[in-house]
């Protein structure tokens, strides 16, 4: 356990980087770690170093195992099973692409179109922005590993009976007419060696960071500010627990923002910090990964109305279930 304590501290929430940067701020920037400007650019320099750190190892992992699993492949395997497998796999497979909802969007046609299950689709897409391994890595780095597995277990959940529900309702007339009739290329797949994997994954990783960097450092920084900024009456007034309405608020707060789970993870932190439920965090950050505003307005254009508010129904539902019952669990565990 003792080894355990070590690894977690050090490799995971990397306390030797936070010694670092508490070096750097009080003998070299001169600043008290007791006053809000010193613990802001700490909170900020750490942040951003470590999400950056654990984003590149991660994601080059990640993308080292999706290179097995290429959209072709994964068609085919959700092709091949039907019902609630089906929705299962869909939701799973979501986990190993490291995608925003918008870049979710352009699979879930290919997916459409080649005649897949509509129900094992919108598992898919619900669940890949949502969750995904580098997302787990980093909730627990930054909440232990109780809250990595409860986010991820949760997010498989809503995808799995969003999925179910979609497929019950029959909803296949409402998928835009063009994209059943957009031609399913198939692709031969070809053997990649360790190198061709590697390479691959090196692609990944500066794709990637090309597209969440600006998001991490603008959710940094509001962390910061929530964190050693705002007032403690504020937060507790608006998302704390006597407020019956907290978890509503976090989830609709989260759709007007275009960000992945990687920039929303230090604003949950500063959140968690000024004693936010973690149901209410939670649902905040679901928001924002599966519902955001520039992903909607995506998904308007392959889906008809009736189909896109179903989605949205189902998901905000789920996640204001999810976010109330955790927060119900948390009072009864203290």
């Amino acid at each position: 356990m003792a080894i355990f304590s070590w690894l977690n501290a050090q490799l995971l929430k990397m306390k030797w980087l936070w010694d670092l940067v508490e070096f750097l701020v009080v003998r070299v920037f001169k600043l008290s770690m007791d006053t809000r400007v010193g613990e802001s650019i700490h909170f900020f320099i750490y942040d951003v170093i470590k999400i950056f750190i654990l984003l590149t190892v991660m994601i080059f992992f990640i993308s080292y195992i999706q290179s097995y699993f290429p959209p072709e492949r994964t068609r085919k395997l959700l092709g091949g099973i039907k019902g609630i497998k089906g929705n299962l796999l869909g939701a799973l497979l979501g986990i190993l692409t490291p995608f925003c909802s918008c870049s979710s969007i352009p699979i879930f046609i290919g997916f459409v179109s080649a005649g897949l299950p509509l129900g094992a689709t919108f598992s898919f897409l619900i669940s890949s922005p949502m969750v995904d391994l580098a997302a787990f890595l980093l909730l627990m780095s930054t909440f232990g590993a109780k809250i990595g597995i409860i986010y991820v277990a949760t997010g498989v959940i809503i995808a799995v009976f969003g999925g179910i529900i979609i497929e019950l309702l029959d909803m296949k007339d409402h998928v835009e007419p063009y994209v059943w009739g957009v031609e399913a290329v198939q692709i031969e797949l070809e053997a990649m060696t360790h190198q061709d994997r590697i390479e691959f994954a090196k692609t990944q990783v500066k794709d990637i960071f090309s597209r969440v960097w600006i998001y991490i450092l603008i959710g940094v920084g509001i962390g910061a500010g929530i964190h050693n900024w705002l007032p403690q009456s504020i937060i507790e007034k608006t998302l704390g627990s006597s407020n019956p309405f907290s978890v509503l608020i976090a989830t609709f707060i989260g759709i007007p923002i275009y960000a992945d789970i990687f920039g929303t993870i230090p604003i949950a932190e500063a959140l968690v910090a000024k004693g936010v439920g973690i149901g209410t965090v939670i649902a905040f950050m679901m928001g924002v990964t599966t519902m955001s505003i520039p992903s909607l307005v995506m998904l308007s254009k392959v889906v008809r109305p009736k189909l896109l508010a179903t989605f949205v129904a189902i998901a905000a539902i789920g996640i204001i279930i999810v976010g109330y019952g955790l927060n119900a669990l948390s009072l009864l565990l203290t």
